[in-house]
């Protein structure tokens, strides 16, 4: 299994995360995976949302000061465990993923950013992996990789287990889908990306009753930590707003997601629809989003945290 990082529903968008038309956490994928390419892929998507992140990430750091343990379950290309190990460097940091190749991705970028030393990884199926850690995390950070889980609420009790005393675990799940193009794109049906967030919701859907194990549970997540035997201590939205003209990092990570959106959702579309997004996916259309000045990335990122009482 390799733990979606894409999206917005944060869903498909980092291996499948939120519903940008990207991620993915938890779903198995067969030997034809071209893991080279989903790993570029889950590398743009969390590269543009990094301002976000860094803010997540500075929030947490109010609570948990001098971690000695970090755990990013749900890795996928370490993007975000390598900006752990930057915030934290004191702090010894695991990345735990099913997916082997986008492990040694994570590996290689911990190296260029010189945080080998105190960089692990584990490859298996989450929870379960995370048996092999040596001692209790301080800190779990699990990036839209909880909804990949078929029993989310057995996911966090594990999950939960795994940290000390004290230990905080915070999950980023929920928020607002991304944003890329104006409602009226000069040519199709206006309010395209709104019809791409229904047909992602569907897919959604779909994808958590398939799961083994799946359970159905009220996305109440504050509730679900404290059945977890967690104090939530907070939920906080951070916000990615990266206005027209946007840099190329970010252009390429909208080129990305809608050719997502186009390859998944095209049979939930109509011909119209899915003529507009030709044309927006069309490098010689001046109305393209390789070409127009007006694309920007407007996003919200909701991380939840929770702390393991002491006694």
């Amino acid at each position: 299994m390799a733990y979606d990082h894409h999206d917005d529903h944060g869903h498909p968008a980092h291996h499948s995360h939120s519903h940008t038309q990207p991620h993915s956490h938890g779903q198995g994928h067969g030997d034809d995976v071209d893991w080279a390419a989903m790993a570029s892929l889950l590398e743009t998507e969390a590269e543009a949302h990094t301002p976000a992140y860094e803010r997540a990430l500075a929030w947490l750091g109010e609570e948990v000061a001098e971690p000695g343990l970090i755990v990013d379950a749900g890795s996928g290309p370490g993007v975000i465990a390598c900006l752990l190990a930057q915030t934290f460097p004191g702090a010894r940091v695991v990345a735990a993923d099913g997916s082997a190749p986008l492990l040694e991705r994570a590996r290689a970028r911990a190296d260029r950013q010189g945080a080998a030393d105190r960089f692990d990884t584990i490859t298996g199926e989450l929870p379960d992996s995370l048996q092999e850690l040596e001692y209790p995390a301080d800190l779990l950070w699990a990036s839209r990789s909880l909804h990949h889980l078929g029993d989310q609420k057995a996911a966090l009790t594990a999950f939960a287990a795994r940290l000390a005393p004290g230990g905080t675990l915070a999950i980023l799940e929920g928020g607002l889908a991304a944003r890329y193009l104006p409602r009226d794109l000069g040519f199709g049906r206006p309010g395209l990306q709104t019809r791409l967030d229904a047909a992602q919701e569907d897919r959604f859907a779909t994808m958590r009753a398939q799961l083994p194990g799946s359970v159905a549970e009220t996305e109440d997540w504050p509730a679900l930590l404290a059945a977890a035997g967690l104090k939530h201590t907070g939920t906080r939205s951070f916000l990615l707003d990266i206005p027209a003209p946007v840099p190329e990092r970010a252009r390429a990570f909208v080129v990305t997601a809608l050719t997502r959106a186009r390859d998944g959702y095209a049979g939930a579309l109509d011909a119209e629809d899915r003529a507009t997004l030709d044309r927006l996916l069309d490098p010689a259309d001046p109305g393209s989003v390789h070409r127009r000045p007006d694309v920007f990335l407007l996003a919200a990122h909701t991380v939840h945290r929770a702390v393991r009482p002491v006694a």
